[in-house]
Order: structure tokens, then sequence, then C-alpha cells
């Protein structure tokens, strides 16, 4: 998504021109924090959460704590902001186990 949104030459200030993310009624964020963001890539991820702030539902996966997020974003402040927007109204749904594709993957080499 944020390789998709940063236009060549992008800049913070300069318009972005990208599809309104902003206005689906469900985005999902698969995987946050799996690959690290550019330092663009996180105020763009910002900045996008901010915009549909408290106008679409958003739902994010992550295998990461809130309080490993600034290794992904880079910024303890845009981390804090970032978080303070997603779960101002939020459910979270915390799943710990074993990985099932591991699982499955066990289980064909067994049998």
């Amino acid at each position: 998504m944020v390789s998709y949104s940063t236009p060549p030459g992008y800049q913070r200030r300069s318009p972005i021109r990208r599809p309104k993310l902003a206005a689906y009624k469900l985005l999902i964020i698969d995987e946050l924090g799996f690959v690290p963001l550019s330092k663009t890539g996180a105020e763009l991820l910002f900045e996008m959460i901010s915009q549909r702030y408290e106008r679409g539902a958003t739902l994010i996966t992550s295998n990461l704590p809130f309080d490993e997020w600034t290794e992904t974003l880079g910024s303890e402040r845009l981390t804090g902001a970032l978080l303070d927007r997603i779960t101002h109204h939020v459910n979270i749904l915390e799943m710990n186990g074993d990985s099932y594709r591991l699982a499955q993957s066990r289980a064909r080499k067994a049998g």
C-alpha cells in the first residue's frame, strides 16, 4: 500500500496522487510491522490513518505488540500519534498461539 501510494519524487508537502483510500468503508492493513517502513512510508501511513479517523473502519493485523511499533515506524512521536488515533475507537483481538501454517506444514511432512 505504501509503495503503491508513493509517487516518484514524493515530498511531504507535495500533492499526493493516489486512490482515495480514506473513502473506502473498510480498509484492511495486513501484517503491519512485518517490513519496516521508510520515513516517507510511515508518514504516508499516518496521513492515511488520520484522513480515515472517525470516517471509516480500518482493520489492522500485526504480530507486534504496540510497544514495538516504533521500530517499524521509526519515530516515537509518529508512533504515539498513530496509536492515539487507531486505539481511540477500537476492539483489540489478541490471538496467541502457534502458527497454523507451520502446523499444516509439519502435518504434511509427517503424513
